[in-house]
């Protein structure tokens, strides 16, 4: 959580009057060590919870502190007629008790800072659901984004006036395996649709080769994650009398695995 989050939250106002629990209030001390704006915005906190204590607060009258004491003369008058005693009473001691009204007033106090908190709490609660599903929904967008991209390459290839496509078909140790190159005869790139080709297992990848005056070259490492095959650029080459792929361990092969050649074919 973050520091906005933090103070957001509703967290610091709970502390501030005691209402956290055991975690939380370890939570909150770790954030105001870590963060000084955190300190700084529970001490604004605990000093207008303080300053709103004392708006609130109501004078008694000057008649209640003479009827405390008067209370208390005739409760030690009366304790001193029970027990006998030969030394002087002790001198009156000031007793200081909180009146109803400010006991209301805080309760009070408390009940609309609560329920502050808790209107916050539950902002904040839907202000990050909400953050959540936009995020998933942006990622959404940014899939679909790719994939539109990545179709408009893939029809830029085919349609080129200049693509040259050659259908690479399945050999013997894999009948059923098909692939497609498109060269472009102008710029001599060279492209792979490998949507055909059986998934390559874990630990292997598929290799292009270009045939060059009956040798074969390096052509590039063909990408089978699961999911959407798009037509993938790679190497170039100005002339090439064939094109073959075979299945090779993970990220290739100086020279061609010749019985794991999939598909094969000549331009």
């Amino acid at each position: 959580m973050n520091k906005e989050g933090i103070i957001s939250s509703g967290l610091l106002e709970l502390y501030a009057m005691g209402l956290t629990s055991a975690e939380e209030t370890r939570q909150v001390e770790g954030w105001v060590n870590q963060y000084p704006e955190i300190k700084q915005e529970l001490d604004a906190i605990e000093a207008s919870l303080e300053s709103y204590a004392k708006a609130h607060a109501i004078v008694p009258s000057s008649s209640v502190k003479d009827k405390i004491f008067s209370h208390i003369a005739s409760e030690q008058s009366a304790d001193a007629n029970k027990i006998p005693s030969i030394k002087a009473a002790p001198a009156p001691q000031k007793v200081y008790r909180i009146p109803t009204y400010f006991k209301v007033a805080a309760a009070a106090i408390i009940i609309v800072l609560i329920g502050s908190v808790a209107l916050n709490y539950s902002y904040y609660s839907k202000y990050q659901s909400a953050n959540n599903e936009l995020q998933v929904a942006q990622e959404k967008l940014r899939q679909n984004e790719q994939a539109n991209l990545a179709m408009k390459t893939d029809i830029n290839v085919m349609s080129d006036k200049n693509s040259l496509p050659v259908v690479l078909k399945g050999t013997p140790h894999a009948p059923d395996a098909l692939a497609k190159i498109y060269w472009m005869k102008n710029t001599g790139e060279v492209y792979v649709d490998p949507s055909n080709l059986p998934s390559a297992p874990a630990g292997k990848q598929y290799q292009l080769w270009a045939i060059i005056d009956g040798k074969p070259v390096d052509a590039g490492m063909i990408s089978t994650k699961q999911g959407i095959y798009h037509i993938q650029k790679m190497k170039t080459f100005g002339s090439a009398q064939a094109f073959a792929i075979t299945l090779e361990k993970a990220g290739g092969s100086p020279t061609p695995t010749m019985d794991q050649m999939y598909v094969i074919a000549k331009i």
